[in-house]
């Protein structure tokens, strides 16, 4: 018991060193004090969940295709399915792609909280105008190259021309949402992960090989076309590696795209003459 004339001091308390995060992760002493929280890793999506949208996309084109088939067969039993096959083929990647573009933002925003438009990197770029002039010389000079590789007299996709109501139905859908969900997929969510594990370089020929690969089937497996492809892929995927922007690659395959459908049209008299198109129909 202390007295007056023998006060007791109470001790002050010793400095307490405080320490934070930032300090911690800085601090050879304190490194494994403190959990770190690591920067968020770009793209925020897997491989995984690449191969996953690939196989819903071609699930679901499968399973529409047969759906529309039987209901036509169905309603119309007298009808032809080969009559319709060419609108029947475009209504189900049509169905299709809403339905895979759906589950992307879904994917992204909801399992991983982040803006799709930003996360793919849709940035519409100042001068628009010079990537659909790039996907014109783009198909100029992939025609120039085509004269020296050997090309299919016909092919099942051409075959796809030879009414003209389904000629404009698929120009169309050639310049709208067929580019627009192909650089969804291989510009905006595959190259990104290709591109984080093994580098710019085998990122786009990893990202233009199945690109072209794709479109074997369409051109009866002719690897002078699928060659074409493949360079047309690697040009796009440059163009998103360098600007950043899938926006921009699209616009290069809108070009692209454009620009064989409307010389083919003016070629073949608003597709009425179809034996007067020069050029193999490329995607």
């Amino acid at each position: 018991m202390s007295s007056p004339d023998n006060p007791q001091v109470d001790p002050q308390p010793e400095p307490r060193l405080v320490m934070t995060s930032a300090d911690a992760s800085t601090s050879p002493l304190f490194s494994d004090a403190l959990p770190v929280t690591p920067p968020p890793r770009d793209p925020v999506w897997s491989g995984w969940d690449v191969l996953m949208i690939a196989g819903l996309t071609l699930a679901s084109i499968f399973i529409v295709s047969l759906g529309l088939g039987l209901a036509a067969h169905l309603l119309f039993p007298k009808l032809s399915l080969n009559s319709v096959a060419a609108e029947i083929a475009v209504a189900a990647q049509f169905i299709s792609y809403v339905m895979v573009a759906t589950f992307m933002v879904m994917l992204l925003q909801g399992k991983y909280g982040v803006p799709f438009a930003k996360a793919i990197r849709w940035n519409w770029p100042t001068i628009w105008v010079k990537y659909l002039g790039l996907g014109v010389l783009l198909l100029l000079s992939i025609t120039l190259v085509s004269r020296f590789l050997p090309m299919p007299k016909s092919t099942p996709f051409e075959q796809m021309f030879d009414r003209r109501r389904d000629a404009y139905l698929i120009a169309i859908f050639a310049v709208t949402l067929g580019p627009l969900m192909e650089e969804l997929f291989f510009r905006g969510l595959l190259y990104p992960v290709l591109e984080r594990r093994l580098g710019v370089f085998w990122g786009v020929v990893l990202t233009a090989l199945p690109f072209g690969l794709m479109h074997m089937f369409q051109y009866g497996y002719a690897w002078g076309v699928v060659l074409l492809i493949f360079l047309m892929g690697v040009v796009c995927t440059v163009v998103r590696a360098v600007t950043g922007s899938v926006a921009s690659s699209f616009l290069v395959h809108v070009g692209y795209n454009g620009t064989e459908m409307l010389l083919l049209m003016l070629a073949t008299d608003g597709f009425r003459h179809m034996e007067k198109a020069v050029a193999t129909i490329r995607p």
